[in-house]
């Protein structure tokens, strides 16, 4: 692959700015505000609205926080950055900003600090958002300063609150007990998958990847560059379960041959067998799904395998996964315009009938699904049901500039932590686009991850 930055490149937003967007000030201040108590709502419908205090205090695993450090951290993070940063008020509660700062306490330590109480916390949350509130329309979004431009700290807030709903969410899912979400409502209609081939090519030459307009979009995002990609094929959905299940029953996990020398050594140090909540029954496999035990649904895609795991699949059907820039271009690039998209269908926000996003059915949806959702190369379902692995380890961008603070992406760089993209069923729209990326360790399982194939094309396709 080779890559170059460049001044101005076509991309999704450009010109006339992004679909459904505001244009005014005051018009995206109410945007902003809405979109702040849209999730606080959901915040509050995974943690205080549905368990109590033992279980909000409660390390459900070593995985993760206490619940209640997550409802905290959300507000703690939104009084630094919209209270002090942005409306430049005085702390309300500087003496906790230790305890919830990520990067001072690793996960392991948070049971033992002294935390917010639950009712406490929602006191303080409540405190601090009301105060936003207030404070937002004295707030000049469009005085020069970066930070405030276009709103892009109050869209930064709101995307991270969204990205801990999905990491509660996680939480949710080792939990052990009675469930205590909905149970899930009804699945869309069976995909029309017939005729739908295995795999789509998407033909070499130059796309753009990244952005340098989206409003929501991260500093790992930026800036928009041209890549020059050779041809390759890609899966026109995520591998199912009925897929990987051929795998696990071919003894796949037990035959190193598939396995990279890393994910062979994960393999034997955990003894893992299958994706992560299968169980097996007999001759039947199960799942654990949010306290409820059911059949595995072989239509909908795998979820819950590490980076490991999806490359032995690969391996084992001589197949590979895609490079981020691969699957950025299958997902985004229009070639009859020319442009990158910002959702695999155009520029149009999400809705109910082209992805399964915004933790709408509590699970994946059938492999083949959303045929209006599909990118320009025909692939479907790259955005929502399941994060997809990629081959890539994260990185910058040329010409990444750290903004606003260099904990968010920059001190990720580097081999330890690869690439995911896509966004899940978990995944709330405003933190989901064709550039968005996700990143983690390559033994990560407990996150909502699963994966689609790709090959080199023969010479002369495409």
């Amino acid at each position: 692959m080779t890559e170059r930055s460049v001044s101005h490149v076509p991309e999704a937003g450009t010109p006339g700015g992004l679909p459904g967007e505001p244009t005014g000030e005051a018009e995206t201040k109410q945007m902003l505000a809405e979109e702040l108590e849209r999730v606080r709502r959901r915040s509050t419908g995974l943690t205080t609205d549905v368990l109590d205090e033992a279980e909000l205090t409660r390390q459900h695993s070593a995985l993760m926080s206490p619940l209640v450090w997550d409802l905290a951290h959300v507000g703690n993070y939104e009084e630094l950055w919209l209270l002090r940063a942005a409306a430049g008020l005085e702390p309300i509660r500087p003496e906790i900003d230790s305890l919830y700062d990520a990067f001072e306490h690793p996960r392991s330590q948070r049971p033992s600090l002294p935390l917010l109480r639950p009712a406490e916390a929602g006191s303080y949350i409540g405190l601090v958002r009301s105060r936003v509130l207030d404070s937002l329309d004295g707030v000049r979004l469009s005085d020069g300063n970066p930070l405030l431009a276009g709103g892009f700290v109050y869209r930064m807030v709101v995307q991270h609150e969204h990205q801990h709903d999905e990491t509660m969410l996680a939480t949710h899912q080792l939990r052990r007990g009675a469930a205590v979400l909905d149970d899930v409502p009804p699945q869309p209609p069976p995909p029309d998958v017939v005729g739908l081939p295995a795999e789509v090519l998407v033909p070499g030459g130059e796309s753009v990847m990244g952005t340098s307009a989206d409003p929501w979009a991260y500093d790992n995002e930026r800036p928009a560059h041209v890549v020059r990609l050779d041809s390759f094929w890609i899966d026109t959905t995520p591998v199912s379960n009925a897929a990987y299940l051929r795998f696990v029953e071919a003894g796949g996990y037990d035959q190193p041959r598939w396995w990279t020398a890393g994910g062979w050594q994960w393999r034997t140090a955990s003894g893992k067998r299958a994706p992560a909540f299968w169980v097996r029954d007999g001759g039947t496999w199960l799942r654990r799904r949010f306290g409820r035990v059911e059949p595995l649904p072989p239509d909908q895609p795998v979820v819950h395998v590490c980076l490991h795991e999806a490359q032995a699949y690969a391996r084992w059907s001589g197949r590979r996964l895609p490079s981020e820039a691969e699957w950025e271009k299958a997902a985004s690039w229009d070639p009859v315009s020319g442009r990158a998209r910002r959702y695999p269908w155009g520029d149009d926000p999400p809705d109910p009938d082209r992805a399964n996003l915004g933790q709408r059915y509590h699970q994946p949806a059938p492999v083949g699904s959303y045929p209006r959702g599909a990118s320009a190369y025909g692939v479907r379902q790259m955005l929502g049901d399941v994060w997809e692995w990629t081959s890539t380890p994260f990185g910058e961008y040329p010409g990444f500039v750290t903004f606003p603070y260099r904990e968010y992406s920059e001190v990720f760089f580097g081999p330890d932590h690869t690439v995911l993209r896509g966004g899940s069923w978990a995944t709330d729209p405003v933190a989901c686009r064709t550039t968005f990326r996700n990143w983690d360790y390559p033994i990560r399982r407990q996150i909502f991850a699963g994966f689609r194939t790709a090959r080199d094309a023969a010479a002369g396709e495409g």
